[in-house]
């Protein structure tokens, strides 16, 4: 790569030893990491095998396995000799796992994430074999449950976000489509948790790729999310748990059907808009919540040729001054 000065490797050598032989002292390791990352922030100089190996290991605190990440990440981020060595299957297989892992810490996942996310970032070749490699076959829906499941939101969004970042991943991501079906017909208002997770899931999966939206609607998918609707819908006056569902609904109905004038109009059968102009009038509705509705009403009456109707609807329930 290049000619390292002596006092530089010195320092590097010493560190590393540091982080070696003090495994009981958590404070010394935070600390001799964190100084790696200053040294290294613009050139690689070794020890990202180290620093790696140490990440994922069993004997260390939690705390050093945080900072280990977050060394990962910021190297991998400014270097792109330290980003192609830790572009290897093992490494998106353990950040999978992690992941997927109910005893981990949130910060520990929210930093696995940083790092995927920088490993991946301008790399459409590495993107493509980390979805393949992690997360294809039987293992997918196992995967997508746990992170339903065990994730919080935050952590969830990050992951799926990365997934549905190319086209290739939204294809992959298709293959969880039956299994999301039945989870929203059994879904319970106990279990409304998850429910968001679910909705964000299809969302971002569909978003601008028509073949995706008929895949999901081809899988019954559409349909569930419609009649989820009606059901909820039918209660917003009386219920604001059920207003606030019905809007996140909405949300995913506009994402399925966006640029898709079959599919807005083939929700008709199932008064999709009458049920929409209800949740308008619900008065458990926030105001920054109706612009996406009327979004929604926008695509289904666009496309089956009722716009006028839908602007005299519109007068009745939210008259113009």
């Amino acid at each position: 790569h290049f000619s390292r000065p002596p006092s530089l490797t010195t320092d590097l050598t010493l560190l590393l030893e540091c982080l070696k032989f003090q495994m009981k002292c958590p404070d010394l390791q935070k600390q001799a990491l964190l100084t790696i990352h200053s040294i290294c922030e613009k050139r690689e100089m070794g020890g990202v095998a180290f620093v790696y190996n140490l990440s994922k290991s069993s004997i260390v605190h939690p705390d050093v396995k945080e900072t280990a990440l977050f060394t990962l990440g910021t190297l991998a981020e400014a270097n792109v000799y330290c980003k192609n060595s830790l572009c290897k299957k093992e490494t998106f297989a353990d950040l999978a796992d992690c992941l997927m892992k109910e005893d981990i810490p949130l910060k520990q996942k929210r930093l696995s994430v940083y790092l995927l996310l920088v490993l991946v970032a301008n790399n459409n070749k590495v993107k493509c074999k980390i979805q393949i490699a992690c997360y294809s076959g039987n293992n997918f829906q196992y995967s997508i449950k746990c992170l339903f499941g065990a994730s919080t939101k935050a952590v969830f969004c990050s992951v799926i976000s990365f997934f549905c970042i190319a086209e290739e991943g939204q294809r992959i991501c298709v293959a969880a489509f039956p299994v999301i079906k039945i989870w929203l017909q059994q879904l319970t208002f106990p279990q409304t948790e998850i429910f968001q997770p679910i909705c964000t899931f299809i969302a971002m999966t569909v978003a601008n790729n028509s073949c995706v939206q008929e895949s999901f609607s081809a899988c019954g998918g559409l349909e569930t999310l419609a009649l989820t609707l009606g059901r909820l819908a039918s209660a917003a006056d009386t219920s604001l748990l059920s207003c606030q569902l019905s809007v996140i609904i909405s949300k995913t109905l506009s994402a399925c059907i966006t640029d898709n004038s079959s599919l807005a109009s083939g929700l008709a059968q199932y008064d999709v808009v009458l049920h929409l102009f209800s949740l308008l009038a619900s008065p458990h509705l926030d105001p920054q919540d109706r612009l996406p509705i009327l979004l929604s009403l926008g695509y289904c009456t666009e496309a089956s040729g009722a716009t006028a109707h839908f602007f005299f609807l519109l007068k009745i329930y939210i008259p113009i001054s």
